[in-house]
């Protein structure tokens, strides 16, 4: 398989992953966001951890990244939760989540900045369309009514979204730096949401359901998921990748629903169509090599 092949691959797994983010969420229960994220990104933590051992290298080697590495790694993961979560606190969440999810946007518009990349239309459309589906799935066809007292909260949700894209374009240029050292990000993201939770959360002591809810996480959405991600970023089609992500709350929305969590409707049908026509226009290049091939 061609690295960018199996980049592409491993990308599409990582927005499988985040589809179950919304399923695992909701068995996670009453967990505090930040004890949330603390344990399943220990969780990662640990899968990062196996990895170092599988590459028989010891841990410190892997940890001895440039402090720019660490810098972007932490802030990107880190930084998107913990903004994340001020946003849906200073905001609708309806609203909150629709800004967020500028980020597959943002990923494919930031592209162009990186080298040998170049933007086409077909990029542009195919994410645009992608929005306007992730647009009809989130708002269930109701329309958005920005208010001035929700002002920071929509401003903490554009942050959030800035801080994904630019940390999974930024990933781009580090393609000497190992997958494995987004265990050590994971670790470090870990212990500040668990500084965060010590100081504005109490505590909740996880039941079995809840604690393999928060397993799950941290092995998939909340964890796994940016190591594939990362693999994508550094070898994949990114402009793809960005497109394809819009397919994630689409996912997440069909998941719920077979789980008789939620109801299909016709918003969700018409946002399957979009977001599915606008990853086949984003796929138009690879579509063109495939059909070449007979």
């Amino acid at each position: 398989m061609q690295r960018t092949s199996k980049g592409n691959l491993f990308g599409i797994v990582a927005i499988i992953l985040w589809a179950t983010l919304a399923s695992f969420g909701v068995l996670a229960g009453n967990i505090p966001p930040f004890q949330l994220t603390s344990m399943a990104f220990f969780v990662a933590f640990l899968i990062g951890a196996i990895l170092w051992k599988r590459e028989k290298k010891g841990i410190l080697v892997h940890l001895k990244q440039p402090l720019i590495v660490w810098i972007v790694g932490v802030c990107g993961l880190f930084g998107y939760h913990f903004f994340y979560f001020l946003a849906i606190q200073n905001a609708p969440a309806v609203e909150a989540n629709l800004i967020n999810y500028l980020w597959p946007l943002l990923i494919v518009l930031f592209s162009a900045f990186l080298p040998n990349e170049k933007l086409r239309w077909f990029h542009v459309v195919g994410v645009s369309l992608g929005l306007l589906g992730a647009f009809l799935l989130i708002t269930k066809g109701k329309g958005l009514e920005f208010e001035e007292q929700y002002f920071l909260g929509y401003m903490y949700a554009v942050i959030c979204g800035v801080v994904w894209a630019s940390y999974s374009v930024i990933s781009r240029l580090f393609g000497k730096v190992p997958t494995s050292a987004v265990g050590g990000f994971c670790g470090v993201t870990a212990v500040f949401s668990l500084i965060c939770h010590l100081l504005f959360e109490t505590t909740v002591m996880p039941d079995t359901t809840q604690l393999l809810a928060i397993i799950a996480l941290g092995l998939g959405p909340v964890g796994g998921a940016f190591f594939v991600w990362d693999y994508g970023m550094k070898n994949g089609d990114i402009q793809l990748l960005g497109s394809l992500s819009y397919a994630a709350p689409l996912l997440s929305t069909l998941l719920l629903i077979a789980l008789g969590l939620a109801k299909m409707s016709l918003f969700v049908w018409i946002a399957c169509g979009l977001i599915i026509l606008g990853s086949m226009i984003s796929s138009l290049s690879h579509l063109k090599k495939l059909l070449a091939r007979f």
